[in-house]
């Protein structure tokens, strides 16, 4: 998996490249967390579902 990404931060109002902060395996998939290094807005992701608010 990548160790970032470029997402829309909604802290931020701008498209910015977060960092993969931890990983670990779920028996509901793989949970990832990420932050934004500008803002500091971070959003957990499990198997592909985020919980990103826009």
């Amino acid at each position: 998996m990548a160790l970032e990404k470029d997402v829309d931060c909604p802290s931020c109002g701008e498209t910015q490249s977060f960092y993969r902060t931890a990983a670990m395996t779920l028996h509901l998939g793989e949970k990832t967390k990420w932050r934004c290094p500008e803002c500091n807005y971070g959003y957990v992701e499990i198997d592909g579902i985020d919980t990103l608010s826009t």
